[in-house]
């Protein structure tokens, strides 16, 4: 072989490497491309279990359909849900329909998965959506899924890629006291909705209790107290002040079949009872005070019985779920005779409500009445709600295998109260806490004897002008940051500031607004030149944190005399008492010392969580703020929240001239 040659066959062998390194090049940076291009973990409330990222999104376009793979009516029922729900949140009417799915089409399918759990589901999503799970209850929670994904796009695109989801426990809800404060049924209504939409599936409703006797000049023929439901067998034993009536209470019931949320109805016996024995003096304790019911009693069972019959019996019962609470907490323990005599009465109410062909579901207690007396352990649910009244691995001993995680030190809210939570400690729940913290007792996650977990809102303190919207302002946050520890628990991958961030782009539920929201960011969000007596505006309310601002000339207004009404709040112009500038909503009244007097004056309202100010001629009047009483003994505090989310939806019958309205929301005053 000559120079020539050799020398020509090594400059091709090194074009030949040189190529080969180009190639290999190009390769990396189209497989790093490739990488870069997956869709990253979406964002929705709780987190999805498995997320595999594809690259490209899809877009739902002018003919997309909703596609039944078989006619099964669960399925069909899931998928018309999904329908009206994606028409309510978007204005897009998806039609549904049978047969094949094609390009820009969902299909949903129900079939068996031996990979998936009851409430566990499969979205694949490409040029096409495929929803599959085995039951109808995962098929609901995957659209909720795809509506939280749907409502972060503008234009309603959906990430590329594959999801598989299911929950780490059964159990996942909220605990609300109706007793001590009335909620009305639309906000049950409502609180349905936001939990199905956060895949929360249970909704205890605490239905008796009373307030605490020192705020009512210690007689506890003075202390407020409430039973919440209808009643025929004891006529004049509900509540005046608010109550539902049967079929409201079964409709309401209804409603969350249809959501896939378990109502647990709880009547609470045989303490927190003074509902009770108010109507019947006979059966008050004559030793540990009237909220207590005297165990020793034949009068007190055939009082109970004949009350739980009353839900419990017929061909449609009024309780038709399978679960009921029947309270036993808190029940005083002094002496060894009314241990036995409690735990005699919680076994004998457990069996009653079986007899019924209900679970019974007791608040944990008999660490707290420790006595010889056997109690029935076996199929029933217990809150395990704090450790010194029943002791988890005591209550395991006894045979009580089905858990509900609430621990009052960590999931209570008792609104206003400076005790337990005002707002809970969203932050340490979210990097601490699981439903396995019972808690100083820790169990292995997933451990079966715990079903799940709740938390819970109590309305200690009667008369303290909490209203309801100030009960959701306190329970949102907490059931966004819960769902998710009820549903991944300790697999959350985002840190809590991200989730904090994120978790505001998602509404409550579809058609649902308690908070009373007006866009995502700081604005101007209502204007009107000239507001005409009777007039509507495109606001129904304005929540936490607003400024309704306008120009009057005033004119002499009769008592009464609104601005503004919505659904939940009257604002005066003259207040019906003193014709005073206030408001009035969950049955109080608060006004401003001022009042509209004729010539000219500009008026601005701001409001927040724990406060209501006006502004006149742009210096402030008055500020109506949470104000700190003691009680008759000079002990417990009570405070008393004058709050408001301002009314909007019509306009009353005022005479004065009423121009340059602006609806903010945000606090101008602190900007």
């Amino acid at each position: 072989m000559n120079l020539q040659t050799l020398f020509f066959k090594r400059r091709i062998m090194s074009m030949l490497i040189k190529m080969k390194a180009i190639v290999l090049v190009i390769c990396v940076l189209f497989s790093s491309s490739s990488v870069w291009a997956q869709n990253e973990k979406p964002f929705v409330i709780p987190e999805l279990r498995e997320w595999q990222g594809a690259s490209g999104r899809y877009l739902p376009n002018g003919g997309a359909r909703l596609i039944c793979e078989s006619n099964n009516p669960d399925l069909l029922r899931v998928v018309r849900a999904f329908s009206a729900d994606y028409q309510e949140m978007f204005g897009v009417s998806l039609p549904v329909s049978f047969g094949k799915a094609g390009t820009g089409d969902i299909l949903f399918r129900l079939k068996p998965d031996r990979m998936l759990p009851e409430e566990g589901y499969r979205v694949d999503i490409d040029d096409m959506v495929t929803v599959s799970a085995p039951t109808a209850k995962g098929l609901y929670w995957a659209t909720r899924t795809l509506l939280q994904l749907s409502e972060q796009a503008d234009d309603r695109s959906l990430p590329q890629g594959r999801i598989v989801d299911y929950p780490d426990y059964h159990l996942r809800g909220l605990m609300i006291d109706c007793g001590r404060k009335y909620i009305p049924i639309s906000f049950l209504r409502d609180y349905v909705k936001i939990l199905a939409y956060y895949k929360m599936n249970t909704l205890q409703v605490h239905l008796n209790d009373n307030g605490f006797k020192q705020y009512f000049q210690n007689d506890w023929s003075k202390t407020y107290a409430a039973f919440r439901l209808e009643c025929d067998t004891y006529p004049g034993l509900t509540a005046e002040d608010g109550f539902y009536t049967k079929q409201e209470f079964i409709d309401l019931q209804i409603l969350a079949e249809e959501h896939f949320v378990e109502i647990i109805p709880e009547i609470d016996v045989p303490a927190h009872s003074l509902a009770f024995s108010r109507y019947k003096p006979e059966i008050a304790s004559k030793g540990y005070g009237d909220d207590h019911l005297d165990l020793a009693s034949p009068a007190t069972y055939e009082f109970v019985d004949a009350l739980f019959a009353e839900y419990l019996g017929g061909e449609q019962p009024v309780f038709r779920g399978k679960r009921v609470n029947i309270g036993t907490d808190e029940y005083s323990n002094r002496d060894s005779l009314v241990v036995e005599q409690f735990r005699a009465f919680t076994d004998h109410y457990i069996r009653f409500v079986e007899r019924f062909g209900k679970q019974a579901c007791v608040w944990g207690a008999l660490t707290h009445a420790k006595g010889k007396t056997p109690v029935k352990s076996e199929n029933v649910v217990m809150n395990m709600w704090h450790n010194p009244y029943a002791q988890p691995r005591e209550m395991l001993e006894q045979g009580f295998n089905q858990f509900i995680s609430i621990p009052d030190g960590l999931l209570y809210i008792v609104p206003a109260a400076g005790y337990y939570y005002d707002y809970l400690d969203c932050r340490y729940l979210y990097d601490n806490w699981t439903p396995a913290h019972v808690a100083d007792v820790v169990f292995p996650e997933r451990d079966p004897a715990i079903l799940g977990g709740m938390f819970a809102v109590w309305n200690d303190h009667v008369g303290n002008g909490i209203s309801v919207k100030d009960i959701h302002h306190r329970l949102y946050p907490a059931l966004q940051t819960l769902a998710v520890k009820m549903w991944t628990a300790s697999e959350t991958s985002l840190p809590y500031v991200t989730f904090d961030s994120a978790r505001h782009r998602l509404s409550e539920a579809p058609g649902v607004n308690q908070a009373g929201r007006a866009g995502s960011s700081p604005a101007l969000v209502c204007e009107l030149p000239i507001l005409f007596p009777g007039a509507t505006t495109s606001l129904e309310e304005i929540g936490y944190d607003y400024t309704v601002s306008f120009d009057i000339k005033g004119t002499p207004e009769a008592l009464g005399t609104e601005l503004f009404r919505s659904t939940h709040a009257v604002f005066y112009l003259a207040d019906p008492v003193r014709g005073l500038l206030g408001f009035a909503r969950d049955g109080y009244l608060f006004t401003f010392n001022y009042r509209i007097k004729e010539g000219d004056a500009a008026i601005a309202i701001e409001g927040d969580n724990t406060s209501t100010r006006l502004y006149v001629d742009g210096r402030l009047k008055e500020e109506l703020s949470t104000t700190v009483h003691f009680d008759d003994l000079g002990k417990g505090k009570i405070r008393r929240v004058p709050t408001l989310v301002f009314p909007l939806r019509q306009a009353g019958k005022f005479c004065s001239q009423v121009e340059n309205l602006k609806v903010y929301n945000y606090n101008r005053s602190k900007r």
